[in-house]
């Protein structure tokens, strides 16, 4: 009998010894995993203002993998969030390389806009003014019948003053407003020839 009760308490030792060993492990990785954490959590938020922007998909699928990782960590799987952590955080410092990618792209795009822009716009001002001044003559009132000529010249006017705000952009560096302003330039000018039963010259080849 005696014999029996010091192998159960044998037993119970090393379930005892091993619950302790368990407990021990499990506390030596909390701490690292926690700084895992909070490496990631800090990759996130230095680069999710931009990244919300420029890489949104990107951000959301590293937000998702942190937000399981502190479900994990919150049930004390510490082990778990060490073994993913690594490859989150790569993605959480990759945020920032992926919003310069983009951004780099964005101005490649709006250069080569610019250029083609900026290219067709100055030969288009001169065809639709050329054709004003045509139909302006009085030999000419024929062609004009049916034609608004004080409202192209309007337009025409407007255009000038808009694509003076366009290069003003340009000159400043903004890039964005600058293209966009053109863009709403040579809808004017487009539409202004087709008034005037202009043809626009051709655009230059970049």
């Amino acid at each position: 009998m005696l014999q029996l009760h010091q192998v159960q308490l044998g037993k119970m030792t090393a379930v005892l010894c091993a619950g302790l060993l368990m407990l021990a492990a499990c506390t030596s990785q909390r701490e690292p995993a926690q700084k895992m954490m909070n490496d990631i959590a800090t990759a996130v938020g230095a680069a999710s203002d931009d990244a919300a922007k420029y890489a949104p998909d990107q951000l959301n699928d590293v937000q998702t993998k942190l937000d399981d990782l502190k479900t994990a960590f919150d049930a004390h799987d510490y082990k778990g969030v060490l073994a993913r952590g690594p490859a989150i955080l790569a993605e959480a410092q990759g945020l920032a390389g992926a919003v310069a990618a983009k951004k780099a792209q964005i101005a490649k795009d709006q250069n080569a806009q610019w250029t083609a822009l900026s290219g067709a716009i100055p030969g288009e001002f001169s065809a639709v003014q050329s054709r004003l001044d045509e139909l302006s003559k009085k030999k000419n009132r024929k062609k004009a019948a049916g034609i608004d000529l004080d409202a192209a010249k309007s337009g025409l006017a407007a255009a000038s003053s808009e694509w003076s705000k366009a290069q003003g952009a340009f000159g400043n560096g903004n890039m964005s407003e600058a293209v966009s302003t053109a863009k709403d330039v040579k809808d004017k000018l487009d539409g202004l020839a087709a008034t005037l039963k202009v043809e626009l010259p051709a655009a230059p080849a970049s």
